[in-house]
């Protein structure tokens, strides 16, 4: 078990489930339950899943400067975003490279809650906050619980009615079951799902009850490992297991850090937006891709590794950074590092694996729903 110095609600309930709480972000995860991953894999993408997420890092962010610190800090104008709606964005440090990725939620003009994975989000937002009225508070009483796939509307319908008119990345205060929660039209599977915050003395029933109503309709306990497979199909990057700090540069002399360009993330910046940490270098890094985010499609019927080999025409020309094998689709994709010459749609491969070795094409991102039209529909989809 995990020893962590933050601790999840839901614990022992992992625990029942077989986990045995591996830490992630200083919280113990479940990482593993007792029973088939490919089960809850198909849940999720064919009827809902229950996953406790709560290892994310909660940041209340306050006062007249609150607004003006976190535009500062992250890529979004965050001006434009009123209270109700949320946005994705990415953080970097002065040399341009990306440092974290966060979804700022805000609550009311003055009032902003960040949720963030393991990067330097809060000491981010703090360089930011130097000199400002806010206030920066680390929130661990707010558990996230995240019901996702497509009968999650239907079941959470049940109980509160306008949850069909709730858009993509927007988000309501309400009751669930007689307990206060704030839900959010996000998630990290490209499904249409919801996020749950829930204070600390609530999580557990609200947990129980929704896996115990919902069991009629298939919903069932997810382990977080679960997204990695879900990740890969609706290319989610998850920091740091896709990035340099995983996966180093191979020249001496390369600078540690990946750019919003090699990532495919630059579209987190707002239109003509300047003033934000690492601006100018972020624009100057442009063309410059050392490496490049894309997919391959393995022809195995397994999944690969994270740190296989991407080899073609003899030369080494990729890594894999996260494998995984779906029996819906019956394919075997995988997120990679690329050379930019080879990330192009049906470039031949050849996988050098630890447990496979194969033949493999690169293929573009994303390969579930690539017009996102699952997590964005409108209404009862």
């Amino acid at each position: 078990m995990a020893q962590s110095w933050r601790t999840s609600a839901l614990k022992d309930r992992h625990l029942a489930l077989g986990s045995k709480l591996e830490d992630w972000n200083g919280m113990g995860t479940a990482w593993t339950y007792d029973k088939d991953m490919y089960e809850e894999h198909i849940a999720i993408r064919t009827k809902a899943g229950l996953m406790d997420v709560s290892g994310l890092k909660k940041v209340h962010v306050t006062g007249p400067d609150a607004t003006a610190v976190l535009t500062h800090a992250t890529t979004r104008d965050l001006s434009k975003v009123y209270p109700g709606k949320s946005v994705y964005a990415c953080m970097l440090n002065d040399a341009g490279y990306f440092t974290e990725d966060c979804i700022c939620y805000r609550l009311s003009p003055n009032s902003w809650l960040l949720v963030h994975g393991s990067g330097t989000g809060q000491e981010e937002i703090a360089r930011s906050a130097v000199g400002k009225d806010v206030a920066i508070k680390f929130d661990d009483d707010i558990h996230d619980i995240s019901l996702q796939g497509p009968l999650a509307v239907e079941f959470l319908a049940k109980h509160i009615p306008a949850i069909h008119d709730l858009n993509y990345f927007h988000h309501l205060q309400t009751t669930l079951f007689g307990r206060h929660v704030m839900i959010s039209r996000t998630g990290y599977t490209g499904e249409r799902g919801y996020e749950l915050f829930v204070g600390a003395k609530d999580v557990v029933y609200l947990w129980d009850t929704i896996l115990e109503q919902g069991k009629s309709m298939g919903i069932i306990p997810c382990r977080f490992t679960v997204l990695d497979m879900l990740r890969v199909e609706s290319y989610l990057l998850f920091y740091p297991y896709d990035n340099s700090q995983m996966y180093p540069y191979d020249k001496p002399d390369a600078v540690d850090g990946d750019s919003l360009w090699e990532l495919g993330l630059d579209f987190t910046v707002s239109p003509g937006k300047t003033g934000f940490r690492g601006a100018e270098r972020h624009y100057a890094l442009k063309g410059k891709e050392r490496m490049k985010i894309f997919g391959v499609l393995a022809q195995t019927d397994q999944p690969t590794d994270g740190g296989d080999e991407l080899w073609s025409a003899g030369k080494k020309v990729g890594v894999i950074t996260c494998g995984m094998f779906s029996k819906l689709t019956n394919r075997s994709m995988a997120i990679a590092r690329f050379d930019p010459a080879y990330a192009v749609q049906g470039t031949k491969l050849e996988v050098r694996g630890k447990n496979v070795s194969c033949p493999a094409i690169a293929h573009t991102l994303t390969f579930d729903d690539p017009e996102k039209k699952k997590r964005t529909v409108v209404g009862r989809g």
